[in-house]
């Protein structure tokens, strides 16, 4: 199947210590080798993954980052890399559930 006009959305809900990182990395990259638009949200303790390297290495392929900012502020995570991130909140969540072609959300 073509991906490449494809828009996929992965939510994160899930701390780093959690094996959904890894299955949200996963499918992430597999997205984006098959030429998939990849939009990334990162939410509750899924906030904690942005100091992951592969998350960073997922934006650097072209993936977009949308992390929430009420999240950071609730767990002490300082904003950071306002080029890379989106800081944002829920309306945006529901743009980009209504926007994409298939959305999964790893809780």
């Amino acid at each position: 199947m073509d991906l490449a006009r494809k828009k996929l959305g992965v939510l994160l809900s899930t701390g780093p210590e959690h094996a959904n990182l890894e299955v949200a990395v996963g499918l992430s990259r597999a997205a984006l080798d098959r030429g998939a638009q990849l939009y990334l949200y990162l939410i509750d303790d899924g906030v904690r993954a942005l100091d992951d390297p592969r998350i960073g290495a997922l934006s650097d392929r072209g993936a977009r980052l949308f992390v929430c900012a009420y999240g950071c502020q609730k767990r002490g995570v300082p904003l950071r890399d306002p080029e890379r991130v989106t800081y944002c909140g829920l309306v945006v969540l529901t743009d980009l559930i209504n926007g994409t072609d298939r959305f999964i959300a790893l809780n």
